[in-house]
């Protein structure tokens, strides 16, 4: 079977020149076929002239440069200007007069520069034509001249529409483009900040941690593999986000859940912070976005809980339903480590727009009884 699609995408790759060549030909074929004499245009009342080998010329002189007339505008009205007052004059009154008007619309759509002046120059040209055609007996009469030209003015004014249009569409394109870039950006940004501040703080933690165990190998060991695994996972989520940056990565920023809530919720214990874990239903396998800023939210609010509430009890409740998740991270008791990593707020903020933007509920502040919570809610579909 014929592939349509792939041969009209191979055609609009063809140069502009081949592309309007077979037009032009079909036109000079027409005008040039018994019979068409009478559809042309026809200024005044100059008899019909017979064809002949002159009108063959004219023909091809009016059509032809119709190949031109997206690369070359200028030349290709100025030919087809010249075919036609040559037709007019000797009375051909050839179908290939329609190629004025298409000029005209090329022009005014194609011509980058000096549009005004060669605008200026069409005008002032008409008026010959005219004259000669006056002393040729031709009874127009003003109304007539007039008439046509502001028909020929109109086809210009149609192609100076379509360029402001298309113009208007690059410019819409172009902003489009610089907005999702910045989206992009943005979102890139806001997975650095959660990869980064969550596993440096672990880091940071483990590390602190590890001045107090000189006198006990074991806990030493141990705390010191946490720190390697977490560096490792760190530059594992690092990789990840750099293969998105990659052009040909079809995944968007926070596509999935680097190692699940459980490994996330265990690496937390491993620097130390005691956490309990409860979740309550199955993740949805379509649940895309929803699923990764479920993540984001844990992620955080156990990040804070290193930061300002070291070794505080902390509880992460996941529910999944057909309609969402719902998350909860409740830390009890209050104040930061002096030695802890410092905090602008920046990561809940970022929280909280990607959970608007998904059409969700976002929440963190104080407890009554001390503490700190954050809760989201986060709807199943939703496209980050």
């Amino acid at each position: 079977m014929i592939d349509v699609r792939r041969l009209q995408d191979l055609w609009r790759r063809r140069d502009v020149a081949v592309r309007d060549l077979p037009p032009a030909l079909l036109l000079a074929a027409v005008s040039l076929l018994p019979g068409t004499g009478d559809y042309g245009t026809q200024l005044g009342a100059l008899p019909h002239r017979p064809f002949d080998a002159l009108t063959v010329a004219v023909v091809a002189l009016e059509c032809l440069p119709l190949v031109v007339r997206r690369r070359w505008p200028a030349a290709c009205l100025t030919l087809v200007a010249l075919g036609f007052a040559v037709d007019q004059l000797h009375g051909f009154h050839t179908f290939a007069t329609i190629a004025l008007p298409v000029a005209l619309l090329s022009a005014g759509a194609h011509l980058e520069r000096h549009r005004r002046t060669a605008a200026v120059l069409v005008s002032a040209a008409y008026v010959p034509l005219a004259v000669a055609l006056e002393r040729r007996g031709v009874d127009e009469g003003v109304a007539g001249y007039v008439t046509f030209y502001l028909a020929l003015a109109i086809a210009w004014g149609a192609g100076a529409w379509l360029r402001l249009s298309r113009e208007t569409e690059a410019e819409r394109r172009r902003h489009v483009a610089e907005t999702t870039r910045a989206a992009e950006r943005t979102r890139i940004a806001r997975e650095l900040h959660d990869v980064v501040t969550h596993h440096v703080t672990a880091m940071v933690v483990q590390a602190e941690a590890a001045r107090y165990l000189t006198a006990a190998p074991e806990r030493l060991d141990r705390t010191l593999t946490a720190v390697t695994d977490t560096g490792r996972r760190a530059i594992s989520d690092l990789r990840h986000l750099l293969d998105l940056l990659n052009p040909d990565h079809g995944a968007a920023p926070g596509t999935r859940s680097p190692g699940g809530l459980a490994a996330l919720v265990e690496q937390t214990r491993q620097a130390g912070q005691p956490v309990e874990f409860h979740q309550e239903g199955r993740p949805r396998e379509t649940a895309g976005s929803a699923e990764a800023a479920a993540y984001r939210v844990v992620q955080e609010a156990l990040t804070n809980a290193l930061k300002h509430a070291r070794g505080s009890r902390t509880a992460v409740r996941v529910h999944h339903t057909t309609g969402g998740i719902a998350v909860e991270v409740t830390t009890e008791g209050a104040g930061a480590s002096p030695a802890s990593p410092g905090g602008n707020g920046r990561g809940l903020t970022g929280l909280r727009e990607r959970v608007d933007v998904l059409g969700g509920e976002f929440d963190a502040g104080g407890r009554p009884g001390g503490g700190f919570v954050v809760r989201a809610r986060i709807p199943a579909g939703g496209t980050s």
